[in-house]
């Protein structure tokens, strides 16, 4: 799989940080969302996954530029 970059909202390209693959899809890179209460309010959650906060604004902000 290979990656390009999308976008950041932190400085020198540091977490969160979005990029689209060669497979239709989006890599989140982020802080790992370890709060107890909000990890409670997840659903199915796999082996292997995680939670990663995003800002609103990144999302509509690269949303605006992919699509």
């Amino acid at each position: 799989m290979r990656m390009r970059f999308l976008g950041s909202t932190s400085e020198a390209g540091a977490c969160p940080t979005l990029y689209e693959t060669d497979r239709g899809t989006i890599v989140v890179q982020g802080l790992t969302v370890t709060d107890r209460e909000a990890l409670a309010d997840l659903r199915d959650v796999l082996d292997g996954e995680s939670a990663v906060e995003v800002p609103r604004e990144l999302l509509v902000d690269i949303a605006r530029r992919v699509l």
